[in-house]
């Protein structure tokens, strides 16, 4: 495996060696020395290209620890923008949300796709059928509305992510839990319903969780990002510099 893949997210980091677009085990970290962890992957091996999305941004200082351990680092972040442009990306879309648009684009080449990524928010990303981004939207994670729910209400409690959902509430937790998973239900219906001729891709943390849930035909890509940060690491370890 010559590239390594890290994506800092909202609330973890996950990395993996590739090979090409054949990704190898994924690692997952969460705590405040991820840039430790990073430098932990590559004492042994050295990648050829790093690709690094982060949700925060990267200081000069982590910048340059990190060029020391690759044969190329390519950075996308807020203060990294250039490559939404080349991939005729906007420049406000998130850089995991953009490796999802570039990895749907390759996967379903001549096809639309509607990209639902679940995790601390839930986005929805649409590409029509010549790989153009369509645009997107933002809402809150399943896991974000329960915590709004009881901090913003003074009689609400708690509720995590329940196994198993009845369709009304009878009772207090059941009521919060019936609303929250099946609202975002009826939000993934609701696309569906309005682009059926698009491929439903599922990815993030909850993906697996509500794709159980479906009876539409869905695709789930769990590292769906990380598949297109490989496709970035391919393109940028062909360029001269």
């Amino acid at each position: 495996m010559s590239n390594l893949l890290v994506e800092i997210g909202n609330t973890a980091l996950k990395a993996a060696w590739s090979d090409g677009l054949t990704l190898g085990k994924t690692f997952r970290y969460q705590g405040e020395k991820m840039f430790d962890f990073i430098e932990s992957l590559v004492n042994k091996e050295k990648p050829s290209v790093m690709v690094v999305s982060s949700s925060i941004k990267i200081d000069r200082k982590e910048e340059e620890r990190m060029m020391g351990n690759c044969g190329k680092l390519f950075i996308l972040d807020r203060d990294h923008t250039g490559l939404l442009e080349e991939y005729g990306l906007p420049a406000y879309l998130s850089p995991d949300r953009a490796a999802s648009v570039i990895a749907s684009r390759h996967l379903f080449k001549g096809k639309g796709s509607l990209i639902f990524d679940f995790g601390t928010t839930l986005s929805i990303d649409m590409v029509d059928g010549e790989g153009q981004y369509l645009g997107g939207n933002i809402s809150p994670g399943c896991r974000t509305r329960f915590k709004a729910l009881n901090r913003y209400s003074r009689s609400l409690p708690l509720v995590d992510t329940p196994s198993t959902v009845i369709e009304t509430g009878n009772s207090l937790v059941s009521s919060i839990e019936a609303g929250v998973v099946g609202g975002i239900m009826f939000e993934i219906q609701g696309y569906l319903s309005r682009f059926p001729e698009k491929v439903a891709v599922f990815t993030g943390g909850d993906a697996l969780y509500f794709a159980k849930r479906m009876k539409n035909s869905i695709f789930v890509v769990c590292n769906l990002v990380l598949m297109g940060l490989a496709l970035i690491a391919e393109s940028y370890a062909e360029r001269k510099v």
